[in-house]
């Protein structure tokens, strides 16, 4: 007959005895110091079973505590003073026992609270301070005194100067035991972590430069807690201590090639601590360049100045021009306008946000001297461009140092558990700078892959930071292979992954949303044809090419409000609204329009083999054709008003609008219509079929009859 459900058996044992098999039912859920009771006296006939308690074999939790009243068993106080007393005793083989079951036990946090009570950390304290204690007993030591410091019963502020002084010995010891150096960095990280007054007592025990050595060791564990305790250092370093002497040490390319070399190259794989580790000393690294991105220029000092007038000279003049420059500074502004700055006539104004501040003046000025030939050809590219495309470089390197503090987190506090540390940030003594010099061609090149003007800007940035932040993600070794990423990742890149990250979605793949995605598209195709054919209804003004650039005309075309003439005429200037049909004075029937073409089969482009040449004006160009002998020539202006109207006129003579701007806004207003019709479905499975439709009735006799 199998026992009842409600009955279980524990097995209790006791050092010396048989072990025994306690039957105890869970429905009468007998108080553990019954069982104590029942066991002590009954079974093996001892006194004082108060002065006992249950002890798991094995598991986190080592003692077993009253859960029914929350009465905890004071059995735990009688172990904790046995150990204590065995720990203080003269015999080395008892002392040993006792504290390896110390260390054991130290996890528990009612034993830990008896033990403290009893001075028991005091006593393991004075055991370190004596210095009689080697090997494997004082590694016991150090691990049950970290273990129960780090339930924060006691405050750190009460170690003693000389207990330090012993801790920091064993870690500048040239040959000291695994296991006690490993406890000894973990007690000095907890001291500097906990402690405002202790920081200072270990920093005058222990320098970075000492602690070096402990990263070229083979073993990984040791190296995360050396590199543990250099990130508290540094942590808990006062603010001026942090802004002096910490640059220096972190620039030290002997540190950061031992760090490359032996923590990084020499680990496969790299456990997650050591990787925290790393993420943090990262992130430490970047906030000593929070002085600078939080420092605001100012428009009055001199030597601040020179430094845009380096910038001016380096991509203008090509030799330092030292003489009258108070007299030109009216010349000053028109190369400050091609230096892409925003306040043209005093640029310093530009680095008065925080941030990036001043650290955005750092990196250009980094860029101008230590990459002059990529500088002078990144302003003059741009500088010599009329057609409205130009980058301004100074714009675009406040935002991107701006951005750029953002992605690698400068002047913040490391997340927990955070291991998002980037190797190749240890592989150049100039780190962030390269790495400024590197996202700043990036941004060029994307720039000009987008085709953008100055409103395009905000649209820019927001690619250039998808394409770090991807970039970023595949954890490139160098910034030899972070170029290489940013290569794979142009913008036509960046559009495809986008579309296919979009598809993937399980949400927009099922059959019942394919099917409504169909029955949705025509309506916002005609959505949008509507928008196309307002917007020619409002008309836009057009440049006529001429031979000769400077002697620009004008002309305006507009749809009539039945959309079936275009009026079109001559203006002397460009309008700021609209024109009145009354102002244009030749016209064409849209019933007379045979096609509309564009690029280099357009009329104009044909016969101006100069204007073949650009293909920024070509692909801006397009043609009415409506008599065999007659054609209506555009060019314009941007790339908006160029969708605008080839799909307006294509809309028009009933073809397909299939400009870039219409699959664009198809696939936004397709996806807001969708979730929209997909709200009140949210968290419900949508599923693969439709239900069967149920078999018809037998009969229809349970129909109601009014009559």
């Amino acid at each position: 007959m199998p026992p009842p459900s409600d009955i279980v058996k524990v097995a209790i044992e006791w050092p010396g005895a048989n072990a025994q098999l306690i039957e105890i039912d869970q429905v009468i859920r007998s108080p553990t110091f019954q069982l104590i009771l029942c066991v002590c006296v009954h079974r093996w006939s001892l006194s004082g079973s108060e002065q006992f308690a249950l002890r798991y074999a094995d598991g986190p939790q080592l003692y077993i505590t009253e859960q029914v009243n929350q009465v905890k068993l004071n059995g735990h106080h009688h172990h904790a003073l046995q150990l204590l007393d065995r720990i203080q005793s003269h015999g080395i083989d008892a002392r040993l026992e006792a504290l390896k079951e110390l260390a054991k036990l130290s996890a528990d946090p009612t034993f830990a609270a008896e033990f403290i009570n009893m001075e028991g950390i005091g006593t393991l304290a004075r055991l370190v301070e004596s210095g009689t204690h080697f090997g494997e007993m004082l590694a016991f030591t150090l691990t049950a005194f970290l273990e129960l410091m780090d339930h924060g019963i006691v405050s750190w502020d009460l170690i003693s100067l000389s207990f330090i002084k012993q801790i920091a010995g064993y870690v500048n010891q040239p040959m000291v035991d695994v296991s006690i150096l490993q406890r000894s960095l973990a007690i000095l990280e907890s001291m500097v972590l906990n402690s405002h007054s202790l920081y200072h007592r270990v920093a005058q025990e222990i320098t970075v430069g000492q602690l070096i050595g402990h990263l070229q060791v083979s073993n990984q564990e040791i190296q995360t807690y050396a590199i543990a305790l250099i990130n508290a250092l540094f942590l808990k370093a006062p603010e001026d201590r942090r802004q002096v002497k910490l640059p220096c040490t972190l620039a030290q390319k002997h540190l950061r090639s031992i760090i490359l070399n032996h923590v990084i190259r020499g680990n496969r794989p790299i456990k997650a601590e050591m990787a925290h580790q790393l993420y943090v000393l990262q992130v430490l690294t970047f906030n000593l360049l929070e002085e600078r991105m939080m420092t605001k220029m100012d428009p009055s000092d001199q030597a601040q100045r020179d430094i845009i007038f380096e910038l001016r000279r380096i991509a203008f003049d090509g030799e330092n021009d030292a003489s009258g420059t108070e007299k030109r500074k009216a010349v000053y502004t028109k190369d400050y306008k091609m230096l892409g700055f925003t306040n043209h006539v005093n640029p310093a104004m530009d680095f008065t946000q925080t941030p990036p501040g001043m650290l955005a003046l750092d990196n250009m000025l980094y860029l101008a001297k230590l990459h002059q030939d990529t500088y002078i050809r990144i302003v003059l590219e741009n500088s010599s461009r009329e057609d409205k495309h130009e980058c301004p470089f100074g714009r675009c390197a406040i935002e991107l140092t701006r951005m750029l503090c953002e992605v690698l987190q400068v002047g913040e506090l490391p997340n927990e558990g955070c291991n998002d540390y980037h190797p190749m940030f240890f592989t150049h003594d100039r780190a962030w700078e390269e790495f400024f010099c590197v996202c700043i061609q990036l941004l060029n090149k994307t720039w000009k892959e987008m085709r953008a003007t100055a409103e395009d800007f905000n649209k820019v940035m927001q690619v250039v930071r998808e394409q770090i932040t991807r970039a970023l993600a595949m954890k490139p070794s160098s910034l030899d292979q972070l170029k290489g990423k940013f290569r794979a990742l142009s913008y036509s890149e960046i559009l495809r992954l986008r579309q296919s990250e979009r598809m993937s979605q399980d949400d927009f793949q099922s059959p019942p949303i394919i099917e409504l995605r169909e029955r949705i598209q025509p309506e916002i195709l005609e959505l949008i044809k509507q928008q196309r054919l307002n917007r020619l209804c409002e008309g836009s003004c057009f440049r006529k090419l001429g031979n000769r650039r400077r002697q620009e005309k004008f002309w305006f075309c507009r749809l009539s409000l039945n959309h079936k003439v275009l009026h079109y005429g001559d203006l002397d200037e460009s309008p700021q609204g609209e024109v009145p049909f009354e102002l244009l004075t030749d016209k064409i029937p849209v019933s007379d329009i045979k096609s509309v073409v564009t690029g280099k089969d357009c009329p104009h482009m044909k016969e101006k083999s100069a204007l073949k040449q650009n293909k920024e004006v070509l692909e801006l160009a397009f043609s009415i054709l409506y008599d065999p002998d007659e054609n209506l020539n555009f060019v314009a202006p941007n790339k908006y008003e160029y969708c605008i109207w080839t799909d307006g006129l294509c809309a028009l003579l009933g073809r397909e609008m299939a400009s870039d701007l219409t699959r664009s806004d198809l696939d936004t207003l397709i996806s807001m219509e969708m979730k929209l019709r997909l709200l009140d479905l949210e968290n419900i499975t949508i599923p693969e079929a439709p239900p069967p439709v149920p078999k018809e009735p037998s009969t229809y006799n349970f129909t109601y009859n009014y009559g």
